[in-house]
């Protein structure tokens, strides 16, 4: 009989994450300021599940962020900062990996970006660093995105990850004072090793 595959846990998220041009690591409370500026913005949120926030909200939500390393069990998750290397210190948007079920080695993926610094790569840059943790030191077999299907920017995101699109959820959400469809995005581990150098294009 077949082993069950498993993932490599619990996994406490220590060293921060290198990029080209970034550092990821756990949000911090001293990030209120940097996160504040685009988690208050209508054009963040607008496919966010959360309205605006305040300054009082966004420091309640970093005090849990700030206290997340530890990856144990089904819904355990990491808030990780884009933190700029040029610029020590300034966050300039977040990634969110979640534990969504251990019994089939299964994570979620999500990202929030300041839009000063939208078309410019950050993003894909920093949810394949993450990807390559994932799929690597931690062992994960599958990790699947959802997000607002209206999201045009964050579908093609999810294609130069690799990711393919995997259901289109009719109405499947009250969302904001009205029903909202959810596109479904997925990579899997032998996938993502076989990608082509640099990811996917488009």
């Amino acid at each position: 009989m077949t082993k069950a595959p498993t993932i490599n846990l619990p996994a406490r998220f220590s060293e921060p994450i290198r990029t080209d041009r970034m550092r990821l690591r756990i949000l911090r409370p001293d990030d209120v300021d940097d996160v504040l500026a685009y988690q208050s913005r209508e054009d963040v949120c607008r496919y966010l599940i959360f309205e605006p926030r305040t300054h009082t909200e966004v420091a309640a939500k970093l005090a849990i962020y700030s206290a997340a390393a530890v990856l144990r069990a089904d819904g355990d998750f990491w808030q990780l900062a884009l933190e700029l290397e040029a610029e020590p210190g300034k966050v300039i948007g977040d990634l969110y990996f979640a534990l969504a079920s251990t019994a089939n080695c299964t994570a979620e993926i999500g990202w929030t970006l300041h839009p000063d610094f939208a078309g410019q790569g950050y993003m894909t840059e920093a949810a394949r660093a993450l990807l390559a943790v994932a799929f690597g030191a931690l062992g994960v077999h599958r990790v699947r995105a959802e997000l607002d299907a209206r999201n045009a920017a964050s579908g093609a995101l999810c294609r130069r990850l690799g990711m393919r699109r995997e259901a289109h959820l009719v109405e499947d959400l009250w969302f904001k004072g009205a029903w909202g469809d959810t596109d479904v995005y997925a990579i899997l581990a032998t996938e993502w090793t076989a990608r082509p150098p640099g990811g996917v294009p488009g």
